[in-house]
């Protein structure tokens, strides 16, 4: 497939700067594969496609505040440092992006807030790439936290045209959040309540994690015509025993496998036997999936609207068909659904 091939316009009216009031009830397209129908409804009744042996599996991964405000020793221009990830915790060592990155070289010191946190340019990665060395006297603990004190909740202002506010510190987090790594949230697990899931619960359903720690390399735009010679960032991730036990008596039970979000999707595609079962593991994943493509272990899948051109529309495409999602897409602009990571929810059956 091509990039043109997803390439169409969103009037920017619909592309969400704030959260539903309440997590469950975005509005929910349900797409059936099988027979091409679309329903409107409202997240909360997604419980009325699912029973007992179902599975939905999540990612537990929990966004960190990853955008930082510096100032550059001797001039005291104001940078803006964004952590990508930790690439060594004794040292102190992380890849981030920096802003305006023509101000920032190798040796150049930022001083952050009236903290004791400090940090040296030691590398160049890319045109705004650079690797730092954070100058911290305490504990791991007390460094972390002193990054949770001073860092913004990462929202892409590329998308979302505002100031970070207080309630985006929780809203810009799924319940399922847990283990601390991603720079972006996982926006299909945002529409769940703990409320939503009892209710799943009573139902026979079990929810189980995955954790994939989102990088900003999934919203990396894609610059070439030809889609497989895209390359996509690498992510960590895990997949503990219970879910493999869970997701694969499912599939023995021709049940429904849901991955919540593309994110789980792509995990779990990550790692399959030979018999087309999912198996524990953990490491690193650069899995890129565009149509046509083959799944071997989820059969449903929540997501929501992305922007033209990305990769996440492009997987839910493979997931969902090609032809069918783009008419989905056609209507959702008709009907005025919302879109990016506050927006509306779809499931694909």
């Amino acid at each position: 497939m091509k990039l043109s091939d997803f390439k169409f316009d969103v009037p920017k009216k619909l592309v969400a700067h704030y959260p539903a009031a309440n997590r469950d009830e975005s509005r929910l397209m349900v797409v059936h594969r099988k027979t091409g129908e679309i329903e409107h409804r409202v997240f909360k009744d997604i419980i009325e496609y699912f029973g007992e042996g179902d599975v939905f599996v999540t990612n537990d991964t929990k966004v960190f505040p990853a955008r930082l405000y510096g100032n550059k020793e001797k001039t005291g221009a104001e940078i803006e440092v964004f952590l990508l990830r930790e690439l060594n915790a004794e040292l102190k060592l992380w890849d981030v992006l920096v802003d305006p990155a023509r101000k920032i070289r190798v040796g150049n010191k930022l001083y952050f807030g009236d903290s004791d946190l400090v940090a040296e340019v030691i590398d160049n990665t890319t045109s705004r790439g650079r690797t730092i060395r954070f100058l911290f006297d305490g504990t791991e603990e007390e460094f972390h936290k002193t990054i949770d004190t001073l860092g913004e909740t990462p929202l892409l202002k590329e998308f979302i045209e505002r100031k970070v506010e207080a309630e985006d510190k929780e809203r810009y987090q799924t319940v399922f959040a847990k283990n601390v790594g991603a720079v972006a949230a996982p926006t299909a697990g945002l529409h769940f309540t703990p409320h939503l899931l009892k209710r799943l619960e009573l139902q026979g359903v079990d929810v189980t994690p995955i954790t994939l720690h989102v990088g900003l390399g999934t919203f990396r735009q894609v610059d070439v015509e030809d889609l497989t010679k895209h390359k996509m960032d690498s992510e960590n991730y895990e997949i503990p025993t219970g879910t493999v036990n869970l997701v694969n008596k499912s599939l023995d039970a021709k049940k429904r496998v849901v991955a919540v979000g593309t994110t789980a999707l792509k995990t779990i595609e990550s790692s399959v036997t030979a018999n087309g079962r999912l198996k524990e593991s953990s490491g690193w994943t650069d899995k890129f999936i565009i149509p046509p493509y083959e799944f071997k272990i989820a059969n449903s899948l929540i997501t929501n609207f992305h922007l033209p051109e990305s990769t996440l529309l492009m997987t839910a495409a493979a997931f969902g068909g090609y032809d069918l999602v783009m008419k989905a897409y056609k209507e959702a602009i008709k009907e005025k659904y919302r879109f990016f990571s506050y927006g509306d929810a779809m499931l694909i059956l």
